[in-house]
């Protein structure tokens, strides 16, 4: 079987509620669907071992460092396996035990879910089993509080009218109540119930579900009921406001709707990462360069020299196959060479991250005093990415917002009132403003009286049914507006109702129900069908719900259709002004559209009200089509849709409302000081679009001159063409207006800012976002996907609502794919944005009142969005200078270091001889150079943080890893070439002299190489004190105790007889060097010829760029930040910043 309309494409699956068979006369065969198990985790005891160490040798700089180690232990080798295996193994080690804490921590996560205790009914009796047991076709009971287990379908409620509410903060990050509703005239006793339910197999839309059930009873004809997403339960969400329910599971385990928005976190990898890999290619090019060099030119010398009578070949080595030899002595140059691949800067790096990532957490700045929380960091692998970010994906409720709407104004008959705390007028109401001839005059009395009915009546709000303790239960974490309201209302109502809350579906219902009861209209509640109203006369009105029109995104209004005392059918409508205005009559437009418009762009979320009186026969007609159309299985929407455009029509306009939705403090400020920063905003969210928009321009994300293109269900249904050729011509418009017709973008200057005089954005809702993605013709998706990103791409920001959760992840995934890979980051607080944090490069949870589902799984975690702003454009700006400085900076010391080597080899028959000691080979890395330029990464402030949050536009100055591109990688490479050249030239020039010492003595091989060894040391530790522009003690004490500690050891390690060494070759020469005043003379001039060039470049070049005037303007002020003009890495950084972090 196939359902209609798109549900077409979907084949459907059979369940037996409670596992019998029906007919009861027939063969029950259980169908096979998979259990209710949740799987998060990656390893298991099994194949962590083999899966880790695969995925971490996987990486270049591993795998390479193995191949190193294992010749090393094969081949005889200069110097000893244990100088490559000691930090191999412990970087496998350090990164093996943290994954595998990792993944044990959702091992214990999927535990807690799979062994949660639930009742299922089964022969008439209640069982508790583990929630992983639960099969499709088991009668499960839920109970007020409790989260569903799996996806149920409602069969019964303990509520009289067959409802529940649910709140569905984890699944879509919306935290009000939602109305669902059990199957309607089902048996009481649900022992009894025969029945199938056939409906589509598992899909990821949350608001989609299509359905039907067939109820056997006594032989005859199945009776069959219609299933829709109103009687669909979802896991994950939440139960309120009902006792308990029962309802048979459809999908379990890793089909339901939540498991399948579900994305498997994935291994993030840094852009420096991907520069470290490309970098050491380079560096292993070289390496393999010179090996081959060094035995070419060996087996040249050997054949034009005769063997030398010390070195006389063994036999074993003259029966040796050439070819072989020849490999082996290649392979032994290599891991002479070896030590050009910096194995300890991975170590170096992963400490780096490590202790860099408690700057943030120690951050006081990020710390909420309403939670008691500070920031909090998941994974230290991205620090540097937070630098780079150049689109920022965005949930909008709770992120952007707060989800707390607030009744600012309404405007009736074209007059505008708002509420005055001070006013002597009895109604509450005081006039503001209105058209200039009537400034100070109200719409009459009766118009008012209706406008505030209207509120009253027209939503899907309930009254709270609570005792007091139960709303001391629920305060704290249900969302549930109290009535804020009652205290300005000259104390008409009586305490106990002062008790009572509201809950409904959407937070602006709430609004509006509060806004009409601060003027003296109450909404008491509605019971059985009957919805009654508190009056400024204190009188209670009743009217008779007959029926709800209910809101969806294509007709952007909703209605109720009511009966009062008196017999009068009344029909409510509330909507968009788009929606209401063509439907109402047009003289009455042109009073209410300014009100609306203005109210609009202050970022008001506005709302017109209308309404119409109903004839019987009128009535009777559309009750009679509303009731057919929803007993319809064939397409239900469209049939309904036509009902409800027939009776929303030829309407009265009474006036509109504006609602606030509070944003999140300095959410304007933090979203213009990242477009500031050059980065693009989108707003990804499961709400309306009037909403979204109303926020997007109160973020200031759309100005009043940006140009929206909008690409919407209602646009798609325009123009009474097929919705794939309305597409097709949409995106063709918009691609013409946004990106062939734009003038060309500046260079570094994103749209924003050089088109000053027209901007565009771009909506998009979820339905049409699935077209663009799934076109019918694979070539035409291709090119709609195209079109799609690059109006997008040429837009100032984008707003995309209607959003299913994994919807949020494809179009992250789809910009982060696109042309150039920009860096993406996802930021959301609540489980529907888990897909798209984990998509993303970077992922930032916020720590809001939604569940800790998106701290979980993002990568760092924060309590505001305002804490964004620092966290990018200081921390994130900060990290990357750091860790681009630290790879480049190793890179160079290290060719510095065997340059020399290799020179030494043309000088000493290609024979291998080291020129260095094995203890200086093996200590160069770990301990001589490595502490000063880990201080300087964990705390160097090239620009000091306060001038970084004034001046965003620092940050683009590092954008696409402006640090580590190939220029500046070739200057500290021909640095290092250079530094190398002057070591060993320079130290070969002094040995020109062959009695360097007083007793005329002469140096050996030893001492040229303790020569070369002590300049290049102090040499490359004071290139990085040049460098460093912010000095504290730490950085004081690494760079100078460093020193001092090779001075030191240099003398132990040659004063002593070691009894473990074969030979004494450092005795006593380092001592000996210094004892010669030419030894004394050439270090200190080759350390200042080596530094000359990089000080003359910092004394003779003139600041350059958009700080030069700042520092000029502000001489003497050592918080003016150098040039950025300058590249970071190619100058001494003279000025230093008073800020310790």
């Amino acid at each position: 079987m196939k359902f209609g309309g798109d549900e077409g494409r979907v084949h459907s699956r059979t369940i037996y509620v409670g596992h019998k068979s029906c007919p009861p006369n027939e063969a029950y065969i259980p169908p096979k669907f998979c259990d209710n198990r949740i799987v998060s985790s990656k390893y298991t005891v099994w194949n962590f071992l083999p899966k880790n160490l695969f995925e971490q040798f996987r990486r270049i700089a591993n795998f390479y460092f193995l191949i190193i180690f294992l010749v090393q232990v094969i081949v005889d080798t200069p110097t000893s396996p244990v100088t490559s295996g000691l930090p191999l193994f412990f970087v496998i080690t350090v990164t093996a035990v943290k994954q595998g804490y990792e993944d044990w921590l959702r091992h214990k996560a999927d535990r807690e879910v799979n062994e949660y205790r639930v009742s299922v009914l089964e022969d008439g009796r209640r069982i508790r089993k583990m929630s992983a047991k639960i099969k499709v076709g088991d009668i499960v009971e839920v109970e007020e509080d409790e989260t569903f287990p799996c996806d149920l379908i409602l069969l019964q409620s303990s509520r009289d009218d067959g409802t529940c509410f649910v709140t569905t903060a984890s699944l879509d990050g919306e935290s009000n109540h939602k109305t669902h509703y059990t199957v309607a005239d089902l048996e009481s006793d649900l022992q009894y119930l025969s029945a199938t339910i056939e409906c589509e197999q598992p899909q990821p839309d949350l608001y989609k579900f299509v359905g039907r059930m067939h109820i056997y009873r006594n032989s005859q004809e199945p009776d069959v009921r219609s299933l829709g997403p109103e009687n669909l339960l979802l896991k994950g969400a939440n139960l309120k406001n009902t006792q308990k329910i029962c309802g048979v599971a459809v999908y379990t385990g890793m089909e339901t709707k939540m498991a399948l928005n579900y994305q498997g976190k994935s291994q993030k990898r840094s852009a420096v990462e991907k520069s470290i890999n490309a970098f050491l290619l380079v560096y292993l090019f070289i390496l393999v360069s010179k090996a081959l060099v060094c035995t070419t030119l060996k087996y040249v010398w050997q054949s034009k020299h005769d063997e030398t009578w010390y070195n006389e070949k063994t036999q074993k080595e003259k029966e040796t196959n050439q070819y072989l030899k020849m490999f082996t002595d290649f392979l032994s140059f290599m891991v002479l060479f070896n030590f050009i691949i910096p194995v300890s800067m991975y170590v170096t790096v992963e400490m780096q991250k490590f202790l860099g990532s408690f700057f943030i957490t120690w951050d006081k700045d990020f710390f909420d005093p309403e939670i008691q929380e500070g920031a909090l960091v998941n994974t230290s692998d991205l620090n540097e990415e937070l630098g780079q970010v150049e689109y920022i994906f965005t949930d909008k409720t709770g992120t952007l917002t707060q989800n707390n709407m607030e009744f600012i104004e309404c405007c009736i008959d074209g007059f505008q009132y708002k509420h005055g705390d001070g006013s002597s007028e009895l109604d509450g109401f005081c006039v503001t403003d209105g058209p200039v001839n009537k400034i100070q005059q109200k719409a009459g009395r009766e118009r008012e009286e209706l406008f505030l009915r209207a509120l009253c009546l027209c939503h899907t709000v309930q009254v709270k049914e609570s005792t007091k303790q139960r709303q001391d239960q629920n305060d704290q974490f249900d969302q549930i507006d109290q009535v804020d309201g009652l205290g300005l209302d000259h104390g008409f109502l009586d305490p106990p109702q002062k008790e009572m809350g509201f809950i409904a579906s959407s937070p602006d219902e709430i609004a509006l129900v509060k806004g009409a009861m601060r003027y003296g209209f109450t909404f008491l509640g509605l019971e059985s069908k009957n919805m009654k109203i508190l009056n400024r006369n204190k009188d209670v009105e009743t009217y008779e719900l007959l029926h709800v029109l209910n809101f969806d995104p294509v007709r952007r209004r909703m209605s109720v259709m009511v009966r009062s005392k008196t017999g009068d059918i009344l029909l409510f409508c509330k909507g968009a002004d788009s929606s209401i205005f063509p439907q109402v009559r047009q003289e009455e437009v042109e009073r209410i559209r300014m009100h609306v418009e203005r109210n609009a762009t202050e970022g008001y979320r506005t709302l017109c009200v209308a309404y119409k009186h109903l004839s019987a026969q009128e009535y009777a007609r559309a009750d009679a089509d509303l009731r057919e159309a929803r007993l319809a299985l064939q397409d239900r929407e469209e049939k309904l849709m036509a009902v409800y455009n027939r009776v929303e029509t030829d309407m009265i306009l009474i006036g509109a409302t504006a609602v606030e939705d509070q944003l999140q403090d300095e959410a304007a400020q933090t979203m213009e000081a990242l477009q500031g920063a050059g980065m693009k905003v989108w707003v990804l969210t499961g709400d309306k679009m009037e909403t979204a928009k109303s926020t997007c321009y109160a973020c200031g994300l759309f100005k009043k001159n940006t140009e929206l293109l909008e690409l919407t269900l209602r646009t798609l249904e325009d123009g009474g063409r097929s919705r794939e050729e309305r597409l097709h011509d949409l995106l063709l418009e918009y691609h013409k207006k946004a990106v062939q017709d734009a003038p060309p973008v500046k260079l570094g200057i994103t749209r924003s800012w050089s088109v000053a005089g027209h901007d565009y954005g771009f909506i998009i809702d979820g339905a049409s976002l699935s077209m663009v993605l799934s076109s019918s013709s694979e070539p035409n998706s291709r090119r709609y996907k195209n079109l799609f990103l690059q109006i997008c791409q040429n837009c100032t920001s984008v707003l995309c609502c209607r959003m299913a959760p994994l919807q949020k992840a494809q179009i992250v995934k789809l910009v982060k794919n696109s042309k150039g890979n920009p860096i993406t980051l996802s930021i959301g607080d609540g489980a529907n944005d888990v897909s798209m944090i984990l998509e993303a490069h970077v992922g930032i949870g916020i720590k809001g009142k939604e569940g800790r589902q998106a701290v979980k799984n993002s990568d760092y975690a924060i309590p505001k969005l305002k804490h964004l702003k620092k966290l990018l454009l200081a921390h994130g700006h900060l990290y990357y200078v750091r860790i681009a400085h630290l790879v480049q900076y190793f890179f160079y010391k290290n060719l510095c270091f065997i340059l020399p080597q290799f020179l030494y080899q043309f000088f000493c028959g290609y024979s291998q001889q080291p020129l260095y000691d094995a203890a200086y080979l093996t200590m160069y890395n770990i301990c001589f150079t490595s502490m000063p330029i880990l201080a300087y990464s964990l705390l160097e402030q090239h620009i000091c943080i306060e001038v970084l949050l004034e001046h965003s536009t620092l940050y683009r100055d590092i954008a696409k890893n402006a640090m580590l591109r190939w220029k500046l990688f070739l200057y500290w490479t021909a640095l290092g070439i250079f530094h190398g050249l002057v070591f060993f030239f320079g130290v070969r020039f002094l040995f020109s002299n062959p009695a360097l010492q007083d007793n005329g003595q002469v140096f050996g091989n030893w001492s040229y190489g303790t020569i070369v060894f002590t300049v290049l040391v102090f040499t490359v530790t004071l290139k990085l004190a040049l460098d460093t522009r912010h000095w504290t003690w730490i950085n004081h004490f690494v760079i100078w105790g460093s020193l001092a500690f090779y001075v030191f050891f240099s003398f132990f390690w040659g004063g002593i007889i070691w009894p473990f060494l074969k030979h004494q070759r450092l005795y006593f020469v380092f001592a000996n060097m210094l004892s010669s005043v030419s030894a004394w003379l050439v270090i200190i001039l080759l350390i200042l010829l080596s530094l000359l060039p990089e000080i003359l470049l910092v004394v003779l070049r003139k600041p350059r760029g958009p700080h030069a005037r700042q520092k000029k303007s502000s001489a003497g002020d050592p918080q003016s930040p150098q040039s950025p003009a300058r590249p970071l890495l190619t100058r001494t950084f003279s000025d230093e910043s008073n800020t310790v972090i």
